[in-house]
């Protein structure tokens, strides 16, 4: 069983027991649970549901287990003849999140 969600604007393909990193959710506490009901579409063994936008009634658990941060990501501006180079870099933060149920 799988289901297709979405969390803070982007989707997601989710399975029970898999581990999900989405953009840092500073509200969610290490070791609370959240929901999310914005669910478009279920899988139950090649049953799909397709919401119309969301499936009514349907539900992700997860469980937060980490806020880890992202490999640097280097960003390098060069122009060419001209003497300018600018190296400058990122890191983003993210939230883990472990997806104990699906409820359809």
């Amino acid at each position: 069983m799988y289901a297709i969600v979405e969390i803070l604007g982007q989707q997601f393909k989710v399975q029970a027991g898999k581990k999900l990193y989405v953009h840092r959710m500073n509200e969610a506490e290490i070791g609370s649970e959240v929901e999310f009901d914005r669910v478009l579409l279920v899988d139950k063994e090649g049953e799909v549901t397709v919401g119309a936008p969301v499936v009514e009634g349907a539900k992700v658990v997860c469980e937060v287990v980490s806020h880890p941060r992202g490999d640097k990501v280097i960003v390098f501006h060069k122009k060419r003849r001209k003497g300018y180079k600018k190296r400058t870099g990122h890191r983003q933060d993210f939230t883990e999140l472990k997806v104990k149920e699906i409820v359809a």
